[in-house]
């Protein structure tokens, strides 16, 4: 496929997409109570799960939120283990790899997104001194999380600071 037709491709909204978000109108609208419409998303969330929805994306449909909060929600309440996305948080271990970015993310402000950059940098080249093509992948799926979250925050300034370091790398 060349360029163009993948620039196209990427415009045109995916099936499942649409289908996604036709379903949690759909459900929203027919099974939205007075009690469901006045409970918090986190509540509803919950009562789903604990009464036997424990599928992500099913609850994700029915709450109408990103699979990433539902997971989120669930975790904090100590319901869910072991999920994880890159949304949900960097300080659960993923794998061999998560305790050295553990608390390395930080886009708080422009010398916080900074700083975490540096940390980023210098664990890349770490590994890359030792030949370990994962931990470079790791420190470039955080900063490509760290820019992600930035720019979906509103700190655009943030997030160009972790997309100029990606761009290099």
């Amino acid at each position: 496929m060349m360029t163009q037709e993948l620039l196209q491709e990427e415009m045109r909204p995916l099936s499942l997409e649409l289908e996604y978000a036709d379903d949690a109108a759909v459900e929203k609208r027919e099974g939205e109570t007075t009690e469901t419409a006045t409970r918090s998303k986190k509540d509803q969330i919950i009562a789903l799960y604990e009464n036997g929805v424990t599928d992500i994306a099913q609850i994700t449909r029915k709450v109408g939120a990103r699979p990433s909060y539902v997971a989120q929600v669930l975790q904090n309440a100590g319901i869910l283990k072991g999920y994880f996305d890159l949304y949900t948080t960097t300080a659960r271990e993923q794998n061999i790899y998560s305790r050295f970015f553990r608390n390395v993310l930080s886009f708080k402000t422009v010398e916080a997104a900074r700083e975490s950059v540096q940390k980023i940098d210098r664990l890349y080249n770490y590994f890359e001194r030792l030949g370990d093509r994962a931990g470079q992948h790791q420190a470039m799926v955080l900063a490509l999380t760290g820019k992600n979250r930035a720019r979906w925050s509103g700190k655009a300034e943030e997030s160009k600071i972790f997309s100029e370091w990606l761009a290099t790398h």
